[in-house]
This record gives structure tokens, C-alpha cells and sequence, in this order.
């Protein structure tokens, strides 16, 4: 049996007087999407990004810790000699290890400046063609073309049960072309259900069917990757 379906993008008729029409609610549940959706993009491409920082800052931190350990260790070689003249051999030897110790660290910082300002640059880049990049006021969304062929069809479990209804938001990753490369359900169903897991699952394949007018800069001269949200309101 299809069920009905209607998008989120697509209007629905008004309701009775006094109570929130269909198209009302479900544009409020576009806008919720959509803001939810370019919060978590945002936080998903920035993740990786601020996880290097982190490790580089880290690493920076440990090579300071080294270079000051082992400024501390060449001082109290330095004072042994002075008290200790007969082992001045063995401690000359340990001074020098000291010493290359120190500078290994001393490479270890640079290194891991230079990878800090590789970073900043990157992140202070401007997106070319064809790069992944997040949904901002500089960046077009991707536009749906083929909405009509891309509605899930969904089957109740049994005869006397009843069609899942409610808001389905599957997350797809839009190519500079308009293919979808991947999708993800964002936003399911509630419960467990059979009925329910698969019309999640339905949705996601309808959403791999889409055909994309891609995500372009503001002038439309640059077409971007993009991940964003396709809602699917089950009635």
C-alpha cells in the first residue's frame, strides 16, 4: 500500500480555523531543520580541524615541557661538575645528551608552529571549486530537482497496523555536480519499530535519488560540496 507522503519543501492544504495549518507546522520544522542542520554541518567540518589544533597545541606543550626539563637537567649537570670534578667525563657525556635532547625539542616546536600556521591558512583560505565546504550567508544551498520521483514508498507491517507518520531529516553530502555521494538519516522516527525503521530506511534511499542544482558561491560562480538536510514529512 503507498502511503502518501508530502516534503517538507512542498506546501500542504490549511487546517481548520484558530490551529496551526500543516504548511505552518511544517515550516517551522524546515526552520528548526535547517538551523539544526547548519549548526551540526558546521560542527562536523570544524571538527577535524579543531581536533589537529588540539594535537598540535598539545605537541607544543609537550616539547616546551621537554626543552624546560631539560634546561633544568643541564643546569644540575652543570653544577655536578663544578662540585665533582672527577666524574667531569661522565658528566660531560651527559651534558651533551642533555644538550641534544633540547634541541630535538627545540625542532619538535618549530615543527609544530609550522604546522600550526599551515592550519591558520587553511582555515583563512578561500574555498575553490569543488571544495567541501559548510552552509553560510556566502553559500547557495543545493537546490532539489527531481522532488517528484524521489518520494519514499512505505508499507505497514500488517493489515490493521497503522502507516508511520511524522518528520523524517536524512543529511546528504551533495557533490559540485549535484549527485548525492552519500546519505545519513539525521532525524528518524520515534520508537523502534518495524514500521518505523523502515520508513527511516526508505527515506534515505529516496534521498539518494535526488538530483542536485549544486551549492554555488553567492556570485554563483563557484560551485561547492556540501552537506545539508532533506525533510520528509510522512502524513
Amino acid at each position: 500500500m503507498r502511503v502518501p507522503l508530502a516534503l517538507l519543501m512542498i506546501a500542504t492544504p490549511l487546517a481548520a480555523a484558530k490551529r496551526p495549518t500543516v504548511a505552518q507546522l511544517q515550516i517551522q520544522v524546515k526552520k528548526l531543520t535547517e538551523e539544526r542542520d547548519s549548526l551540526k554541518q558546521r560542527l562536523a567540518a570544524t571538527d577535524s580541524l579543531q581536533q589537529d589544533l588540539v594535537a598540535a597545541q598539545q605537541a607544543r606543550d609537550q616539547a616546551k615541557a621537554d626543552a624546560d626539563a631539560a634546561r633544568k637537567e643541564v643546569e644540575q649537570l652543570k653544577a655536578n661538575l663544578k662540585a665533582n670534578a672527577s666524574g667531569g667525563d661522565t658528566l660531560l657525556k651527559d651534558l651533551e645528551a642533555a644538550r641534544k635532547e633540547a634541541e630535538a625539542s627545540r625542532e619538535e616546536l618549530a615543527k609544530v608552529k609550522a604546522e600550526n600556521a599551515e592550519l591558520r591558512q587553511q582555515v583563512a583560505a578561500a574555498p575553490r571549486e569543488g571544495d567541501l565546504v559548510m552552509l553560510t550567508r556566502d553559500v547557495q544551498p543545493a537546490r532539489p530537482l527531481n522532488l517528484n520521483r524521489a518520494t519514499p514508498h512505505i508499507k505497514a507491517s500488517g493489515f490493521f497496523a497503522s502507516r508511520p507518520t511524522g518528520v523524517v531529516v536524512v543529511n546528504v553530502l551533495v557533490s559540485e555536480k549535484g549527485e548525492v555521494l552519500d546519505a545519513r538519516l539525521l532525524q528518524g522516527l520515534p520508537g523502534d519499530s518495524p514500521d518505523a525503521k523502515a520508513a527511516n530506511e526508505a527515506c534515505v534511499q529516496s534521498a539518494k535519488n535526488l538530483v542536485f542544482d549544486p551549492a554555488t558561491s553567492k556570485d554563483g560562480n563557484t560551485r561547492f560540496k556540501v552537506w545539508q538536510g532533506v525533510g520528509f514529512y510522512l502524513d
